[in-house]
């Protein structure tokens, strides 16, 4: 409001963020109807999502080899194809999204995409296979799919944030093509790997559950431990035996085993319950059992309340009546996924009592 006092310079924000910044609060934060409540906290979060795509940007950038990649055809390992598999299916929400001019849920897609499943988990997969010249195939591979992920990631989000995805994508490309008129990606059965998407999924679910044991034990990432991937599934057994080169810097693991059975693992082990599968990490030095044993009861307790309203809703004759059958299927995959975890929990408990 003029009389007020308490307009707002939109030159001066870009001055001090960047015009990127101010046109993703803009969208992001406005729906049809409504008046608009401006915070400036939430530009400068998207200053720093700006400054986290360069950076990500500068590190492909610094890795590629002199002239560029010359492969086209590279030998895709399975958290590659993760990674372009998340990104098809980015491509047919956020394409669906604004063909409907959802435009604000179509870009928070692409801000979590880029921030969290390419930023935080597949570049910091691929560093090893980057900071390794044993296998050029492999190395090769991972900079393709980085460049190739990237360049689509940039498109997405260019109606959003032109001037930032404009000069990296002239940067990466060879072609002095500006990214206004190069071609929107395109969804692509081709592209699309669910076996390796469930089998990452996994991988990350056993990073996050070491990643939080680890913190409510207050170990320090230094700390270097042996971790054991128990289990007889053997689809888990390959996904950890092909992503054991990341997925132990991501553990924080001096050395990960892979076994059927607990042969060689210690009574007084931390476990991280993960379905279908036991993850033990030999912490009897660094932990106290008395505090393993209360982290177990509470995700005891946990599990007995998803278990409640899971059976309350199956339970439930409306419910079961009116919910869509995908719905009732997923909240009984729920049911059966919760009870093994349950048990493997009572299990573990009971050996430590």
């Amino acid at each position: 409001s003029k009389s007020l006092g308490n307009g707002i310079d939109p030159l001066e924000i870009i001055d001090k963020y960047g015009a990127d910044a101010l046109r993703l609060t803009l969208v992001t934060g406005n729906a049809p109807g409504n008046d608009m409540r401006f915070y400036m906290s939430r530009v400068e979060a998207n200053r720093n999502f700006a400054n986290k795509i360069w950076n990500a940007s500068r590190f492909i950038m610094m890795n590629m080899p002199e002239g560029g990649l010359k492969v086209t055809d590279p030998s895709l390992e399975p958290v590659d194809k993760w990674i372009i598999s998340k990104l098809n299916t980015l491509v047919k929400d956020v394409t669906e999204n604004m063909d409907s001019y959802e435009l604000g849920i179509a870009v928070q897609k692409i801000y979590d995409f880029i921030w969290s499943e390419f930023c935080d988990w597949y570049i910091e997969m691929v560093k090893p296979r980057l900071y390794s010249d044993e296998n050029q195939a492999s190395k090769d591979a991972a900079l393709y799919t980085l460049n190739t992920v990237l360049i689509d990631a940039l498109k997405l989000l260019h109606p959003y944030m032109p001037f930032i995805t404009e000069e990296i994508f002239c940067t990466l490309q060879d072609a002095e093509e500006s990214i206004m008129v190069s071609k929107w990606p395109e969804f692509t059965e081709a592209r699309q790997f669910t076996k390796e998407e469930n089998d990452i999924e996994i991988i990350k679910e056993a990073v996050r559950g070491i990643r939080n044991v680890r913190t409510q034990m207050n170990v320090a990432p230094s700390k270097k431990a042996k971790v054991f991937v128990v289990t007889e599934d053997q689809t888990i057994t390959a996904a950890f035996t092909e992503g054991k080169l990341f997925f132990a810097p991501l553990a924080y693991a001096s050395e990960v085993s892979i076994q059927k059975d607990k042969t060689g693992i210690a009574d007084d082990a931390v476990s991280v319950v993960i379905p279908n599968a036991n993850i033990y990490i030999p912490f009897a030095e660094l932990v106290d059992i008395s505090q393993e044993i209360e982290r177990l009861e509470k995700e005891e307790a946990r599990l007995e309340g998803e278990l409640k309203r899971v059976n309350g809703m199956l339970s439930n004759e409306k419910f079961v009546s009116k919910a869509p059958q995908a719905k009732i299927d997923e909240e009984k995959a729920k049911l059966e996924k919760y009870t093994q975890m349950m048990n493997q929990v009572k299990e573990r408990l009971a050996s430590l009592r």
